[in-house]
């Protein structure tokens, strides 16, 4: 019998893009059912805000005076179609010989049109869910800082608005801004006009990130551990769990890379949720009935494991995927400082850009669950690494610095996708468990002049 031979293209790719470690992820069980954890989503999860009420309230006599973030574009589409026409080549064979499961009839229509949706709304634009996604996270910004933003009109303060010039970013930028003129009118002739700066908000493409892409493209140690910890017997399970549910026994035995067939699947069942507004009843494209449970988690942490060694943590003995991203750090220091020198008639800077930028941001800051790097000889792994891309960079993921003043004493509090945010250890808040901290020892904590 001939073998099946469509997915041999990606096998290449999709054996780097899949790391994973024997010790780790949910094994998967045939037959496993139960809704999906929000981190098999990896960072193609839709956004939520880690907290929205129950903020702290500055110490007595400080008042916000300056706002400034950085924020993922939101949720989008596949970035192409190749996931969409590699599972639709088979799964027509499949059909022309009578090989399809009772579940799998279904499957090629909804890819189908799952497809043609993200064909109408532009491979790797916003979608409606992720435009909504910038516009609620902006009106919850102007009704968390009332004041700021009634200063910011009274006093005509400028609103800056900067992007990585990427579709998806500049969209963003504009729902954000427009947004925030809608929830209050007077700030709208503040705002803008929208500016690029890709070596703040696309360095990894930029000259800062050269060293980074030589590392991606011949480093033979990240090569190494990618492809050793990818064959894994749980991997193959899961991958056949997948193809099962679409196709017959008979048909999977003939698919040569079932891991890249069943990656391709995951793929997009991951981007789903960011196209459900598309969808024909505006909630879904039932692509879970395809990918169980612990399959789910399987591929999720595959995902995790390649962001993890090629943006984030990486590797204990080296900062490569991380330290281009002083520059966007650097930025948002010199921001603050202009403010408090009175050299800046800013009253926001407000930044849009990529999980590239994104997650190595998060791991040169030390946030909450970008600590810890892994060893060399003990790869990542969800029983004793905190990194999840779905906490650390979910589609609309957001970092931002409010600055509070009295007298001439200015605070600093941190918000990570909206949640109250320590500052990595060894900075000091101004008292115990205390969200607010001195501009001047967040200086000396990160070691600038």
């Amino acid at each position: 019998m001939r073998r099946l031979t469509p997915v041999l293209a990606l096998g290449a790719l999709l054996l780097t893009a899949l790391p994973a470690h024997a010790a780790d992820a949910g094994h998967a069980h045939a037959g496993d059912t139960g809704p999906a954890r929000r981190e098999s989503y990896g960072t193609k999860a839709p956004y939520a805000p880690g907290q929205t009420h129950g903020y702290q309230r500055p110490p007595a006599g400080f008042e916000p005076v300056f706002t400034e973030n950085v924020s993922r574009h939101g949720s989008r589409s596949a970035t192409g179609s190749e996931d969409g026409d590699l599972v639709l080549t088979l799964w027509d064979e499949a059909e022309a010989e009578h090989q399809l499961t009772r579940d799998g009839e279904g499957f090629g229509p909804a890819v189908r049109d799952l497809q043609a949706a993200m064909a109408e709304v532009g491979y790797g634009n916003l979608s409606g869910r992720g435009r909504r996604e910038m516009r609620d996270t902006a009106l919850r910004l102007e009704r968390r800082m009332p004041s700021l933003f009634a200063t910011i009109a009274d006093e005509g303060e400028r609103i800056d608005v900067v992007s990585s010039g990427q579709g998806r970013a500049v969209d963003s930028a504009a729902e954000y801004a427009d947004a925030l003129a809608d929830a209050d009118p007077a700030l709208k002739p503040l705002i803008g006009p929208a500016r690029t700066d890709r070596d703040l908000l696309y360095f990894h493409k930029e000259a800062a990130g050269a060293a980074y892409r030589d590392y991606l493209a011949h480093d033979q140690r990240l090569r190494d551990t990618l492809r050793a910890v990818t064959d894994q017997p749980r991997t193959h399970e899961a991958a056949r769990d997948v193809l099962r549910r679409i196709f017959t026994a008979a048909f999977v035995d003939r698919i040569d890379d079932q891991v890249g067939a069943a990656r391709a699947v995951y793929n997009l069942y991951a981007t789903a949720p960011a196209m459900s507004e598309e969808s024909p009843d505006g909630k879904g494209w039932g692509m879970e009935r395809y990918v169980s449970r612990s399959a789910a988690d399987r591929f999720g942490y595959l995902s995790d494991a390649e962001e993890f060694y090629r943006k984030g943590p990486g590797f204990a003995d080296s900062d490569i995927t991380y330290r281009m991203a002083d520059v966007l750090l650097d930025d948002f220091f010199r921001q603050a400082e202009a403010k408090r020198d009175g050299t800046s008639d800013l009253g926001a800077e407000l930044r849009f850009t990529h999980a590239e930028e994104i997650i190595p941001l998060a791991a040169l800051m030390r946030l909450p669950g970008s600590t810890r790097p892994a060893d060399p000889d003990r790869p990542y792994r969800y029983a004793d690494n905190p990194w999840r891309g779905a906490d650390v960079s979910p589609l609309g993921a957001n970092i931002q610095w409010d600055l509070f003043r009295k007298g001439d004493r200015y605070l600093v509090r941190m918000l990570y996708n909206e949640k109250e945010t320590a500052f990595k250890a060894g900075c000091r808040p101004v008292a115990k468990n205390s969200a607010f901290y001195d501009l001047d020892e967040l200086e000396r904590c990160f070691g600038r002049g």
